[in-house]
């Protein structure tokens, strides 16, 4: 077989294995281009940050719920009054006025989950990591207490501590 013949061959292979491997995956709509995941995780937020949105979103409320919702007593007053002297603008007005209140209900609702969800996010997230650290902090005892290389050949492991000397 001459050498061109088996380049060729190896060509022709690599075209077919190329062309049946396949991912499972969807493309990512970059290109193709693999990002690694990072060596950390992927998710990082910071309880100062999450502290800052719940802060805002709880602010907002309060806002709302001092400002916003002082405009719906006189803007009903005001269409009760209207309706009753015969104006069909009264009607208009209540209309707008009920509106307002629906969706300052809605405004208000959504600031308020907004805040108590990263609340509760904060407190879980605060909890997970509490658990991570003692069991990770466990294993790294065990491990020490196990692993005979720990320090200088020859010498005691420093996790058992020194040995008595009185009873040798």
């Amino acid at each position: 077989m001459a050498w061109e013949e088996w380049d060729q061959l190896k060509a022709h292979a690599a075209e077919r294995q190329s062309a049946h491997m396949q991912l499972n995956q969807l493309d990512p709509g970059d290109g193709g281009r693999y990002v690694p995941p990072s060596g950390y995780g992927d998710l990082k937020v910071k309880n100062e940050s999450l502290t800052k949105i719940s802060k805002s979103a709880h602010d907002l409320y309060n806002q709302l719920w001092d400002k916003a919702r002082v405009a719906v007593a006189p803007s009903d007053s005001a269409a009760s009054d209207l309706s009753k002297q015969g104006f069909e603008l009264g009607a208009g007005l209540q209309h707008v006025s009920n509106r307002w209140d629906q969706q300052l209900k809605s405004l208000m609702d959504a600031c308020a989950q907004i805040s108590n969800h990263l609340q509760v996010t904060k407190k879980l997230h605060a909890g997970d990591e509490n658990f991570i650290e003692r069991q990770m902090s466990s294993i790294d005892l065990l491990d020490a207490g196990f692993d005979e290389r720990v320090g200088q050949p020859g010498d005691k492991n420093p996790v058992y501590g020194k040995k008595d000397e009185k009873k040798e």
